[in-house]
């Protein structure tokens, strides 16, 4: 349960905004580029120069969302609900699996 509701229904309302291939296909790179960046930023205070890897990642994997949405045509769900930025990484391993 996440705010009162299962897994499965945050994924299945984030899956119904990413139908289009090209979406998915910019979603399926872009989420790992952003979570991965997050995990690699503590690294960037005892990497010299290593924050540029960081944010490089984040910011590539952002505009793959936002590339993705413009094949959509729709805005991101996160816009209309905040928490759909954590249901994104669930809904990528839901994919990864086959369930989404």
């Amino acid at each position: 349960m996440f705010f009162g509701r299962s897994w499965n229904d945050w994924i299945a309302q984030y899956s119904s905004s990413h139908q289009n291939a090209a979406n998915r296909f910019f979603h399926t790179v872009g989420i790992p580029m952003i979570l991965l960046s997050v995990l690699l930023l503590p690294a960037a205070f005892f990497m010299a120069g290593f924050w540029r890897v960081s944010l490089g990642l984040f910011v590539i994997g952002w505009i793959f969302q936002f590339v993705g949405h413009a094949f959509e045509g729709k805005r991101p769900e996160f816009l209309h609900d905040w928490r759909f930025l954590l249901v994104g990484a669930r809904w990528w391993l839901a994919k990864v699996r086959g369930r989404a």
